[in-house]
């Protein structure tokens, strides 16, 4: 059977692609096998991905929030726009999450001129910039341009001095980030130059997805129980990540939510967090 992709190509419909998706929303085994059928029993030639993300959305929803929620993660990541703004605070955390410092919306001189820097991070010493390249649908992506235009830009920073943590600090290494994905050229082109890339699939390992489930560190978009306009408030109080409603649920309390609603969204983050 074929299925549509959202470019409008024809692929051959990969089981085992949507099997591993369903499981990496904490599925248990039963669920898994149950929402297989039940998606592949409406399936039809031709069917959207749009359509097959629907329908598991939907079975995963019926049986647990926190399931829904975590396999809703890429579409969340496209909800922190639609600047990326809250994009680069939720990479910031991501990194400090691994024990850098961080910095964000920096304007450094370079040599020539001055730049401004989403996020600068610090650790072992090891300063780098990182850039983040937001897009706001699932058929974006980050081309070659990207990467060589970042490149020009490092080498004018690195050489000069900044004050950034510390004073007189040089920054040593430069790390592109996005919501999407790199084009094979932009892979290319940045390992061959010393950039590091990170994107929702990329590197093999180790790459936006795997941070995101080895910490926990959930875009509080992902929640179901909440309204699209209920995230953006909460985003503007600076509350990036489920954990922070878990932590502090304040944020939940100043937003206008009734206790009964609040008691909802934080059952949710805790099954999200895997923490029931």
């Amino acid at each position: 059977m074929k299925i549509t992709k959202h470019s409008g190509h024809e692929v051959p419909f990969d089981k085992e692609k949507l099997k591993l998706s369903l499981k990496k929303s904490g599925a248990a085994d039963d669920l898994i096998r149950e929402s297989l059928a039940e998606i592949e029993k409406q399936m039809y030639d031709g069917i959207t991905t749009k359509e097959i993300y629907k329908l598991a959305f939907a079975i995963l929803k019926k049986a647990a929030n926190g399931h829904a929620a975590r396999y809703n993660i890429r579409l969340a990541l496209q909800m922190l726009g639609p600047t990326g703004f809250f994009f680069e605070k939720f990479i910031s955390r991501l990194y400090a999450a691994d024990g850098f410092k961080t910095k964000i919306n920096l304007t450094l001189q370079g040599k020539c001129v001055s730049h401004e820097v989403d996020i600068a991070i610090m650790k072992n010493n090891i300063i780098s910039m990182v850039e983040c390249k937001f897009h706001g649908s699932k058929e974006g992506s980050s081309d070659v341009k990207v990467p060589m235009y970042i490149l020009s830009r490092f080498n004018d920073l690195k050489a000069k001095q900044h004050t950034l943590f510390s004073n007189s600090e040089t920054i040593n290494s430069c790390i592109i980030v996005t919501n999407n994905r790199f084009t094979k050229d932009a892979q290319d082109f940045a390992n061959c130059s010393g950039i590091s890339l990170l994107s929702w699939d990329y590197p093999q390992y180790n790459n936006l997805k795997d941070k995101i489930d080895k910490g926990t560190l959930y875009p509080v978009t992902c929640l179901t129980t909440l309204s699209m306009v209920e995230k953006e408030k909460l985003l503007i109080l600076d509350q990036i990540l489920v954990k922070d409603l878990i932590d502090d649920s304040q944020g939940l309390h100043k937003i206008g939510l009734s206790e009964n609603r609040i008691k909802n969204v934080l059952h949710e983050a805790s099954q999200i967090c895997k923490l029931i």
